[in-house]
């Protein structure tokens, strides 16, 4: 069954305009999102996988959303799903890499799979997606592996000709020096051949715009310098250059308000809001 069957479940019946929604609570905190996995478990977060979403005017691209390493559709998008639909984009998420055929919540741990496997669901996904929408291209807003799974759609997979925008948030172009536990998957750090083989091919894709927001607390890409990659193309942002009360971790980093901010002007540039400063702390935000 392809991810558009799956996610018209959930999907409203009616069609709707992104725009015309009413507005979404936006909670605080990466924890937000495992709340609600907690309360609605394999659903989708407020705000996104409306298969009958009609993408506006001002925002004709959809958004899709792609989760980090032991994360999935809910847990990772808390704070940003319900941001993206208020500002009327339409906005999907998927779960990719995970064990569908265990229980819940073994089920509920995305991003366990050979990255390849993943890319290709990706790939699958936005398929779907524009299918659904009639859109001719769609913008890609990454976590952590979702950042690599992501470019090695657009830059491997024909991803380009169907992508305008990735945002990359806590991206590991050049690798970690810091693993995963042993036993857990997601081989997305710097001895794995998939990172490797699309460091060596340059990462990028001429055809699309990047996005690379980073934190320099980030424990998980060591150095945190491993996302910043220079390019014609493509924006670094350390979140903390002009914010130093920003902590956020490579958790809190995705939740943060300063993310959300940055992630919406980097998707419509032409309309830039003022970047907010706030203290976060790590993991909870």
């Amino acid at each position: 069954m392809g991810a558009l069957a799956v996610a018209g479940a959930v999907a409203a019946s009616a069609p709707s305009l992104a725009s015309a929604n009413e507005p979404l609570p936006v909670p605080s905190g990466f924890l937000s999102g495992i709340a609600l996995e907690a309360t609605n478990p394999g659903g989708s977060a407020p705000g996104t996988n409306d298969f009958s979403c009609t993408p506006s005017a001002a925002h004709p691209d959809p958004v899709v959303l792609v989760h980090g390493t032991a994360a999935n559709r809910q847990t990772n998008w808390g704070v940003l799903a319900p941001v993206l639909a208020n500002e009327g984009y339409c906005v999907f998420a998927l779960t990719f890499g995970n064990r569908t055929d265990q229980p819940w919540p073994i089920s509920a741990a995305g991003g366990l799979a050979p990255l390849g496997d993943s890319a290709g669901q990706l790939s699958d996904f936005v398929d779907d997606v524009l299918s659904a929408t009639g859109a001719s291209k769609v913008d890609l807003i990454g976590h952590s592996q979702g950042t690599t799974v992501s470019a090695y759609y657009a830059k491997f997979l024909g991803g380009d000709t169907h992508v305008s925008k990735i945002v990359s948030i806590a991206p590991l172009w050049d690798g970690s020096e810091v693993g995963p536990p042993e036993g857990v998957g997601g081989p997305d750090f710097d001895n794995a051949s998939f990172v490797t083989e699309l460091r060596d091919a340059g990462v990028y894709s001429d055809d699309v715009e990047y996005t690379n927001i980073v934190t320099r607390f980030d424990q998980v890409v060591v150095p945190y310098s491993s996302g910043i990659l220079a390019a014609s193309n493509a924006s670094n942002i350390v979140v903390q250059d002009g914010c130093e009360q920003d902590l956020s971790d490579h958790i809190a980093l995705v939740a943060s308000q300063r993310t959300a901010t940055l992630t919406l002007n980097a998707l419509d540039p032409s309309n830039p809001r003022e970047v907010p400063c706030a203290r976060v702390l790590p993991i909870f935000g």
